[in-house]
């Protein structure tokens, strides 16, 4: 075997060994779960999420934050159970004429059909918060999918319609193959760039407490996070909408992030 040949078959294992590697990498890279959160900024300023996560959202179908400059809200609640304030915050809503999107589970659909059907009636979006809050980072594809078509299916017998397809996967753990599947199955993937610690109901701290907690990380882009079943939420719930809009800030319905045609009509 001749010198060249050597070298031409040396190059092309140390090819394949390197090609391998990356593989492997790239592999190990897609499945690398991470958990939603960032460094709050200053009140006017947007949170820092690091450029890892900016990264990552970047290459999928996935929000945190409107980045136009101009001062749009996005009004969001995950809804896991009933505690009995989604009605308060439902009229603060109707009477404000605010469209918000509530992600919930399965178990909400099945238990809260009237909450749900009003929640419709009255312009809000529903968002699949999956059949029943598993973690999709450790489901196969198959898996995956059935978490959110038993959600699409339920919904669409309960309400006749069919839902926008947004996705707020729970406790916001995520992957780089996670959210390349919801893009597959024509999922927009909707995390926040503005929450606090409001879901222990055992540990409400009065109205004043959560609307300094929201007017003190506010920014233009935001998509505001709060859970239903806070009492503290539902007294400021009002204040904060009012106070906000003195701002000059404008609530949009959760579309205006992905169909800047306005494609839909508030219900409003």
């Amino acid at each position: 075997m001749t010198i060249k040949i050597k070298k031409t078959i040396g190059v092309f294992i140390l090819s394949l060994i390197i090609s391998l590697f990356l593989n492997l990498f790239a592999s190990a890279s897609q499945d690398r779960v991470y958990g939603w959160g960032m460094k709050p900024g200053k009140t006017g300023e947007k949170p820092d999420v690091g450029q890892l996560y900016e990264s990552i959202l970047s290459r999928h179908n996935a929000f945190y934050i409107d980045k136009t400059t101009s001062k749009r809200l996005y009004l969001t609640f995950d809804a896991g159970y009933e505690n009995g304030y989604t009605s308060k915050i439902l009229d603060v809503l109707k009477k404000h004429k605010v469209s918000a999107t509530f992600f919930l589970v399965g178990d909400y659909l099945e238990r809260e059909q009237d909450l749900v059907k009003r929640m419709v009636k009255e312009g809000h979006f529903i968002g699949n918060h999956t059949w029943s809050h598993k973690d999709l980072t450790k489901l196969s594809k198959e898996e995956y999918a059935k978490e959110l078509t038993e959600f699409e299916e339920y919904y669409r017998q309960l309400t006749g319609k069919n839902l926008v397809k947004i996705l707020r996967p729970p406790a916001g753990t995520f992957s780089e193959r996670s959210l390349k599947i919801a893009d597959e199955l024509g999922y927009y993937t909707i995390f926040w760039s503005l929450a606090y610690k409001d879901w222990e109901v055992e540990r409400q701290h009065g109205s004043e407490y959560a609307y300094n907690q929201v007017m003190k990380r506010i920014h233009p882009g935001a998509i505001i996070l709060l859970h239903n079943v806070s009492k503290d939420n539902a007294l400021a719930l009002e204040k904060i909408i009012i106070d906000l809009r003195q701002q000059g800030y404008e609530f949009e319905p959760i579309t205006t992030l992905f169909m800047p045609e306005a494609l839909y009509v508030n219900g409003f």
